[in-house]
């Protein structure tokens, strides 16, 4: 499901790379079928303020809203096992699931970065992205619904991710539309389309590989 890829993209600590990236990330995202519309329009809506600000200005309000507290952070096993000895262990299993599939970590990025999650179930089975999303669907809700609480246009991106996954809507997104509109994907993006990278420095290369189905020890839910 290569829009998970696109989501990973946009949910990556902002670079220049993206930036020059977002004509080609808009076309792409306004030809998926697998969203909803209001979904579609709050991608539009973090897609032009990623455009119009300036660079460091994003970064310091995705490291303000992403790293500055538990409640909304992308490391999805902290939300789980918090600072526990478990977290550390199904880290270990993560990374290895990676591993024999083909993906190596970027230096320093921990496997349960969702961009990084994202991106591994870009090329993997469909069976498979439903059973890890299934797995960590109840994460991507809490977050998701955080996000819509204190405004933030990432919000949309985890929106997409249960679209795909076809689970229900983020609880906001059944609230009365934006007094204004939000422009379509499409609009703005005129810019020839740009091939951009892996945002999470993953190893894409043995994406064709032997398919290792995903072992029972990835959970996304704490034991009973």
């Amino acid at each position: 499901m290569k829009t998970l890829k696109l989501l990973a993209v946009l949910l990556s600590y902002p670079s220049a790379e993206l930036v020059a990236a977002l004509p080609e990330i808009a076309r792409r995202l306004g030809a998926e079928t697998g969203l909803r519309q209001a979904t579609q329009d709050a991608l539009a809506g973090l897609l032009a303020e990623l455009k119009r600000e300036d660079l460091l200005d994003l970064q310091e309000r995705y490291v303000a809203q992403f790293d500055a507290g538990r409640s909304t952070s992308l490391h999805l096993f902290e939300h789980v096992h918090g600072d526990s000895r478990d977290r550390g262990q199904a880290m270990v299993d993560l990374n290895a699931l990676y591993r024999k599939s083909g993906f190596v970590l970027a230096v320093n990025e921990l496997p349960d970065y969702l961009p990084a999650v994202l991106e591994y179930l870009a090329a993997r089975p469909a069976a498979e992205v439903h059973e890890l999303l299934e797995d960590c669907a109840h994460i991507l809700r809490a977050v998701g619904e955080r996000l819509i609480a204190c405004g933030s246009p990432y919000a949309a991106v985890i929106a997409a991710v249960l679209d795909l996954h076809g689970a229900a809507p983020l609880a906001a997104a059944k609230s009365a539309a934006r007094t204004q509109a939000a422009p379509s994907l499409d609009e703005e993006w005129d810019e020839a389309p740009v091939e951009f990278g892996p945002p999470s420095g993953l190893n894409a290369a043995a994406a064709h590989g032997v398919q290792q189905s995903r072992p029972q020890f990835i959970r996304f839910t704490p034991k009973r």
